[in-house]
């Protein structure tokens, strides 16, 4: 007989890990203990020799589902043994170093028995197991146990006590167990402060009544998981339009949810690698190509041939469309920008005035987690926004990354996460929105030092952005000064492209690959702003080899919202305005432009008040998007116009190969710096809108020319550099079509290429390539 300690870490709490070890266990007659602790899990057992080996085996290929094992390891116990049986102990208090578990949308036994009717859990909102239910929204403490949640307010009734105690049970030791008689309950109310009757409408409850008033055509403010959604019926104009109206949320495109995949297959081609992400614990929000069999109401996503969509991942949403056979809007409950209502008290404030009703729920959110967004590009997913069902699952660092010191990255000023890089793993927090908004930039701050107290995160070294005005940099500052911490300063893009090498599994070690990082902006190592370069790095430096060439943005943040500046200051850059005024005067954009004050303009120019230099591929799109009549006037959004573009491109030109359809960009080579000028793709695309060339094959030539241009760089910096990988990233990667056709290039040229998976190519991974960033230069300092 032999004595063994079994430590188990990776995501193995709250998930029903102890239960399989207990069963199997007992299979094979072992005796001994279980246990949580910081670590993960700990067994103590003893049994023969091939008794252990079989035990271990089994372990790790009957993992529960939401279980992950990233480490197992097996020694020798030498202290006394005093076990005649196999049990479950309490869970143990030590230096906190497993994971939290994401929130997992409901599995099918739970669906099954909210629908039942002879069930005790019969159209119970709150029903979960160790498989599915909230995790990280009701969180406050490791170990992940009931009083170290929000769900301590609610005391067991005998018989969910009994499930939670029976080793056999699905529900044992599911920390968020409850039904009808102890549990969380959930209401309807009136925005108007006005009773809510039986008589209104025909209804079981409040949760069905929801139903009967999204039919309609009411909006209605629903809690859900980890936050309040604001939702109404996508078939119907005016709802929509009404929904967006008082959310000041005017062209945003907004989520939709669906009872099931045979509703979505109406409205959007899901093929099967996306009905496997729909159907997912993690239940994101999936990008999906419509069909045009049947639509949904034109301003859920106006200009876009592309709907997000998602599946119920709560019995309370199940509950809620179990009788609406068509599409709903779920969309983030907040103003336009704002962070997602999570409090009853804040939505009654707050959503008021937006929904007509709002449905609560008595169960606290105490982490705010919003929606996850992912797409479908080939056979690889590209997420987009990281959060709800994958945040705060940690991501495995590379080899060389495992004995580092505790450090803290920022991330950036939009579309914020920070990492906290611990021991070979880093930990993203949830998507946390565009810190410019004071509301988000506390949001911010209060998830920080809770992540930092549940991890028990003790920063030595603290990472930024270079940006001097970044509030993300700023509060970094503040921290390493009170603190008295080390503090790193990480360029933009250099960023990006570590994130982008962290997650494709690049060792420490590697020689460099070359980055091409294209987005709207960040901040260059010459203080000018950065976003279309190539870069020659690893994880402690970089080179900078190449870029697009530098144009003014006109007034600043002003360009990004109002995309016809960026059309002008090219035209000027590129020497073509005066043939733009004597032979293409007649064109619609040189009227528009022409009523502009250009006086004025030229002068900001010309002295650089409001008008940095920036080298960014996502300022050439808008201009493009603006130049052909595509919001050319005003965005609502980052990015509007460009997204607008990309839905119209004429897939028949794409795909033909004549060089006719590609526009030409030039190189120059100055400052020991390559230099892609898009001069003769402007010279080109007044032509063809002097001849009436219809905007989807200009879109169509606009994309496979930049893409060749991308190519054709690499072709001459290769001659120079020895480049065997290339990481793709920056926002501008999500556009697929730009993706295909640069990673087709690419890898005709024989080179491999990396691009994001885990998380997302826009600023929503850049704490991960901040924190990799300092810890390979504190390595290297050692």
């Amino acid at each position: 007989m032999a004595n063994e300690e079994i430590r188990v870490r990776g995501t193995v709490q709250g998930v029903g890990f102890r239960p399989t070890v207990y069963r199997l266990a007992k299979a094979y007659g072992l005796c001994g203990d279980v246990c949580n602790d910081g670590e993960g899990v700990l067994i103590r057992v003893s049994g023969s020799e091939e008794a252990l080996t079989e035990f271990v085996a089994r372990l790790q290929t009957e993992c529960p589902p939401l279980a992950k094992i990233n480490e197992l390891t097996r020694t020798p116990y030498k202290g006394e043994f005093n076990f005649n049986n196999f049990v479950i102990s309490s869970s143990v208090n030590s230096a906190i170093k497993t994971e939290v578990v994401p929130d997992a949308a409901t599995c099918p036994e739970c669906q099954q028995e909210i629908f039942d009717p002879f069930s005790r859990f019969y159209r119970y909102p709150f029903t979960n197991c160790t498989h599915c239910g909230p995790r990280l929204s009701i969180i406050r403490a490791i170990p992940y146990d009931r009083c170290n949640t929000s769900m301590s307010a609610f005391v067991m009734c005998p018989e969910c006590g009994k499930e939670y105690h029976d080793v056999e049970n699905r529900r044992f030791h599911a920390q968020p167990v409850a039904c009808y008689t102890c549990g969380p309950t959930a209401w309807l109310e009136r925005a108007d402060g006005k009773s809510v009757t039986a008589s209104m409408f025909s209804m079981l409850d409040d949760v069905d009544a929801v139903c009967s008033l999204l039919q309609k055509g009411e909006i209605v403010a629903i809690k859900g998981l980890g936050g309040i959604h604001l939702a109404c019926d996508a078939t119907q104009e005016t709802v929509v339009q009404k929904l967006r109206q008082r959310k000041k949320r005017y062209h945003k495109p907004l989520a939709l949810m669906a009872r099931d995949i045979e509703i979505i297959e109406q409205y959007c081609i899901v093929n099967a690698k996306e009905k496997e992400l729909l159907t997912s614990s993690a239940a994101p929000i999936v990008l999906l190509q419509v069909t045009g069999k049947k639509v949904v109401a034109p301003s859920v996503a106006s200009g876009q041939n592309i709907l997000g969509f998602m599946l119920p991942y709560t019995p309370l949403h199940h509950l809620i469309l179990r009788r609406m056979n068509r599409p709903i809007v779920l969309t983030s409950g907040n103003l336009a920008d704002e962070p997602q209502c999570i409090d009853n008290d804040e939505a009654r404030e707050k959503l008021g005035k937006i929904a007509d009703y709002l449905l609560f729920h008595n169960r606290e959110i105490i982490n705010r987690v919003d929606d996850s967004v992912v797409r479908v590009i080939g056979d690889k997913v590209q997420t987009i926004r990281r959060a709800r069902g994958y945040a705060p699952t940690p991501i495995s660092l590379p080899p060389g990354f495992h004995k580092i010191p505790q450090i803290l990255a920022m991330g950036s000023e939009l579309k914020n996460t920070f990492c906290l890089l611990r021991e070979g793993e880093a930990i993203l927090s949830q998507h946390l929105g565009d810190l410019e908004n004071a509301a988000a930039f506390n949001t911010y701050q209060e998830t920080l030092n809770l992540y930092l107290n549940l991890f028990e995160h003790k920063p030595e070294v603290i990472a930024i952005d270079k940006h001097p005005e970044y509030l993300s940099s700023k509060f970094g500052k503040e921290l390493a000064e009170t603190n008295q911490i080390k503090i790193h300063h990480i360029q933009h893009h250099h960023a990006h492209i570590a994130a982008c090498m962290a997650e494709n599994g690049i060792p420490l070690d590697s020689p460099p690959v070359l980055g091409i990082a294209l987005d709207g902006l960040g901040y260059g190592d010459d203080s000018t702003l950065w976003g279309g370069e190539f870069l020659l790095a690893d994880y402690r430096k970089f080179k900078r080899l190449a870029t697009f060439k530098p144009v003014a943005m006109l007034g600043g943040e002003q360009a990004i919202y109002q995309p016809w500046r960026n059309t002008y200051t090219q035209l000027v850059a590129a020497n073509l305005w005066d043939d733009c005024e004597q032979k293409y005067t007649d064109l619609e954009i040189v009227q528009f432009l022409k009523n502009k004050p250009l006086k004025l303009l030229n002068q900001l120019i010309d002295k650089g008040i409001n008008s940095p230099l920036a080298s960014s591929v996502g300022r050439l799109f808008d201009a493009v998007a603006a130049a052909i009549g595509i919001y050319r006037d005003e965005c609502s959004y980052e990015g509007q116009a460009a997204i607008a573009m990309e839905a119209i491109v004429d897939v028949s030109s794409l795909n033909n190969d004549k060089e006719t359809l590609i526009y030409p960009f030039s190189f120059s080579f100055s400052d020991s710096i390559y230099c892609i000028d898009p001069r003769p793709m402007w010279q080109a695309l007044l032509d063809d809108l002097q001849q009436q060339i219809p905007q989807s094959v200009i879109a169509a030539k606009f994309h496979k020319g930049l893409a060749n241009a991308i190519v054709e760089m690499v072709k001459h910096l290769s001659q120079e550099n020895l480049i065997n990988q290339i990481a793709l990233t920056g926002g501008v990667f999500q556009n697929c079509i730009l993706l295909d056709q640069v990673t087709k290039g690419l890898q005709a040229l024989g080179i491999k290429v990396l691009t994001h998976s885990l998380v997302p190519a826009n600023d929503g991974g850049l704490s991960l390539g901040q924190a990799v960033i300092t810890a390979a230069q504190l390595i290297h300092e050692c």
